[in-house]
């Protein structure tokens, strides 16, 4: 099979593509034909070796495709099925959708309807799931519920401006470009910021008449985290779920206590942590996809053998909506 390999750490370029040998099925596992793997900001952070992990590897911790074989012990899958995956709870470690095949958990695998397609199956799986937890798990959202969605036109933000509308919240984005508030405005966003232009914490002030954000949810990390209590709402909470700009600065508790605010963080593994849990939130997601509220705005899909481009736009900040990559054809 081809597959995307990663000798060593380091920037896009170390991502090149290769002859592997093919993965079997082994005990709870299913081999996948991959038609689409997802590029997320797990795969960066594993490629700069920013989480540790064993060389040489295959990145990709997301992907769609069909069962091309089950090992033992599968009792709920046939070959010819099409699935999504993601990482879950106790599924084990799922990293090499960047290949033509791939080994995976077969807890971790979400049928996908037949009117969804695999392009946008694996677009929207592990961000679908994420968006999940932050707006259903961590807090109570309503029609008076402010929430600050930071990144609002990427993948992520766009997923999270959609599912926040329909239940009704006042939305605040955070954007870099005129043209990336259009987008975001178009999935549900009220309010768009443009963080290089304007600060973004007086910005939230002025639109909330003083009161601030009731929910922050933020996947940037290092140059926002911080500036986040600045326009925090009494009894706020911030949710950090990920770090595209680096790992935050610490924060005493202490400094949490004049405005009684909470902070949190979130990982969606933590939100996963059973089959029939996988099956439910797996199977809402998708009803989004196919009642049209939640489809990714914007796919962008570059061939596998690109990956490092798709990577290298990523992290320049200069893609809207979802990157991946097509491995084969459905």
């Amino acid at each position: 099979m081809r597959a995307i390999s990663i000798q060593e750490t380091g920037p896009p370029s170390v991502m090149k593509i290769q002859d592997a040998p093919d993965p079997v099925a082994g005990p709870g596992e299913a081999l996948i034909r991959v038609a689409t793997a997802g590029v997320n900001y797990a795969d960066v952070v594993m490629r700069k070796g920013l989480i540790p992990s064993e060389l040489p590897m295959t990145p990709g911790v997301e992907g769609a495709g069909v069962v091309e074989a089950i090992g033992d012990g599968v009792g709920d899958l046939a070959v010819g099925d099409r699935v999504a995956w993601a990482p879950v709870m106790g599924a084990g470690a799922v990293v090499g959708s960047y290949a033509e095949l791939e080994s995976v958990s077969a807890d971790g695998l979400v049928p996908v309807p037949d009117d969804v397609s695999l392009e946008t199956a694996a677009a929207v799986m592990l961000q679908g799931l994420t968006a999940h937890y932050l707006v259903h798990d961590k807090v109570t959202i309503g029609p008076e519920t402010k929430v600050l969605v930071h990144a609002a036109a990427g993948g992520m933000g766009l997923l999270l401006c959609r599912w926040l509308s329909r239940l009704g919240a006042h939305v605040m984005g955070t954007v870099s470009t005129p043209d990336k508030a259009e987008h975001a405005r178009a999935a549900g966003a009220d309010e768009l910021i443009l963080y290089g232009e304007e600060d973004f914490a007086a910005r939230v002030l002025e639109l909330t008449d003083g009161d601030g954000a009731d929910y922050v949810i933020d996947g940037v990390g290092r140059t926002t985290f911080r500036k986040n209590f600045d326009c925090l709402a009494v009894q706020g909470h911030v949710c950090l779920y990920g770090m595209a700009s680096g790992p935050p600065e610490p924060i005493s508790p202490l400094e949490l206590l004049p405005k009684a605010v909470c902070v949190s963080g979130g990982m969606m593994t933590n939100f996963l942590r059973s089959r029939d849990e996988v099956l439910r939130k797996g199977s809402e997601v998708f009803d989004g996809v196919r009642e049209w509220w939640l489809a990714p705005p914007r796919i962008t899909s570059f061939p596998l053998e690109e990956a490092a481009a798709a990577h290298a736009q990523l992290e320049d900040r200069s893609s809207v909506g979802k990157m991946v990559l097509t491995v084969s054809d459905e």
